[in-house]
C-alpha cells in the first residue's frame, strides 16, 4: 500500500511546491524538469541505444514544453512508460531501491494531470470559488 500511496503524495507535493513559482517561470521550470527526467536512466544503459533515443525525444518534448503545458504533460506520460519498461526489465531508476521505477510510474501521471490542466497554482484553484474580498455580508 505504501508503495502506491507514497508516490501519489510525492506527485502532489511536487504540484504544491511548484505552486509557489510564478508564471511564466513555473512552465519553464517544469519543461526543464521533464527534460531532465528524460536523462534519468542514462547511467544504467539497460536499454542500450534506445536510452539515447528516448533522451532525444524528451529533449524535443521539453523544448516544446517551454511554451506548452500539454507538451510537459506528454513528457511526464512518456517518462511513465519508460519507468514501466525499466521496472519490468529490472533496472530501477535508483539502483539501491528496487521498486523506485514502479513508484516513479505512479508519481509521474499525477504531475501529468496537473500539467494537462494548465499547471495552475493550487492556491489559485482555492480562490476560484471564493467570493470577492470586500463584499458586504460575506465573511
Amino acid at each position: 500500500m505504501i508503495e502506491v500511496l507514497a508516490p501519489i503524495l510525492i506527485g502532489l507535493l511536487y504540484v504544491l511546491l511548484n505552486s509557489f513559482v510564478r508564471e511564466p517561470h513555473r512552465r519553464k521550470f517544469n519543461a526543464v524538469m521533464v527534460g531532465g527526467a528524460g536523462a534519468a536512466y542514462l547511467s544504467g544503459g539497460a536499454l542500450g541505444p534506445w536510452e539515447l533515443v528516448f533522451c532525444a525525444v524528451m529533449v524535443y518534448v521539453a523544448f516544446r514544453g517551454l511554451d506548452s503545458w500539454t507538451f510537459i504533460g506528454i513528457g511526464w506520460l512518456l517518462h511513465t512508460g519508460w519507468d514501466i519498461v525499466h521496472h519490468l526489465k529490472g533496472q530501477p531508476i535508483l539502483p539501491f531501491a528496487h521498486s523506485s521505477s514502479f513508484g516513479c510510474a505512479i508519481c509521474d501521471p499525477v504531475i501529468a494531470i496537473w500539467c494537462f490542466t494548465g499547471g495552475r497554482s493550487v492556491w489559485a484553484w482555492r480562490r476560484v470559488g471564493a467570493p470577492p474580498a470586500g463584499v458586504p455580508g460575506v465573511t
